[in-house]
């Protein structure tokens, strides 16, 4: 692999969530902040520019027929990328008020696949929603702490999903055609107080984690075998994404909490890019 490149300062508070357009050749990611902002990277020009949401916004990924599905604060939404304004499509937990939306992902059937979080609490008051392209929602999962990095293994059996608070990222087995899960069981734990964040599956199966606190994106085996890590020069990478034209370029979100912490580690917030000899998978879009 390549020395670990800093591409962007854009010194996020809470960049999370990359998705790489494989139409576009662009890469986007959030900062999770208050009023809201995506950020549109072009690798070919060096030019990137953040987009105003004017809302909490804390996930995304393209859709099929254009724009973005989003994930706010307590709603599922479109985001015309031309008429830059949402679209509200529903809010299915209005009775929780200290829960929100965290990490979502697209399954390979076109389902937008999104968890929630408590905030102000390690009591696990979070839930796995499935938002399917009839504009339909499922509860997947509830007693979760907090809901964060999703994927899927290259054969679409296998489906991996993060609590962090549990620092524990789980597999189960995955039925494509109707977008069931079950035989839930322990993937991979981290026990060194450092948490699992945002994930990527690559082309052989190999699921790369971001650890929260941890400074580092640990490689592991489809058995989930610690395969290698990655040092980071933050303590909180977020997650990561696959992207470039022959998808081996690891692009890397990360976190600033607050100043002490941009004072010991001064790129926090940035995005990172390793460019690899693994091959990662083209992220799917929704299909609604």
């Amino acid at each position: 692999m390549s020395e670990l490149e800093h591409i962007i300062p854009c010194r996020n508070t809470l960049g999370e969530g990359p998705i790489w357009s494989v139409d576009k050749q662009v890469v986007y990611w959030l900062d999770i902040v208050p009023d809201g902002r995506y950020y549109r990277f072009d690798p070919t020009s060096d030019h990137y520019e953040p987009v105003s949401l004017g809302a909490y916004t804390t996930a995304m990924a393209e859709r099929v027929s254009g724009g973005f599905v989003m994930t706010t604060r307590k709603s599922f939404a479109f985001w015309d990328e031309e008429k830059k304004e949402f679209q509200p499509i529903a809010e299915p937990f209005t009775d929780q008020p200290s829960v929100r939306f965290n990490d979502a992902m697209v399954d390979c059937k076109g389902r937008f696949w999104a968890g929630t979080m408590g905030e102000g609490t390690d009591v696990p008051s979070g839930s796995l929603y499935r938002l399917d392209p009839d504009l339909s929602i499922h509860v997947m999962l509830t007693d979760i702490a907090l809901s964060n990095g999703l994927g899927w293994n290259p054969e679409n059996t296998i489906m991996y999903f993060t609590d962090s608070l549990k620092h524990t990222i789980y597999a189960f087995d995955f039925d494509a055609e109707t977008g069931n899960i079950s035989n839930q069981r322990v993937f991979a734990e981290t026990t060194d107080g450092s948490e699992p964040d945002g994930l990527s599956v690559d082309s052989e199966g190999y699921v790369w984690s971001a650890h929260w606190n941890g400074s580092r994106i640990v490689r592991y085996a489809p058995d989930g075998a610690v395969e290698r890590i990655l040092d980071l020069p933050v303590k909180r990478p977020t997650s990561c994404v696959f992207g470039g034209p022959g998808l081996n370029e690891l692009y890397i979100t990360s976190a600033a909490v607050n100043e002490a912490e941009r004072d010991q580690y001064p790129l926090s917030g940035d995005l990172f890019r390793l460019k690899t000899d693994i091959k990662g998978q083209a992220k799917y879009k929704f299909a609604g």
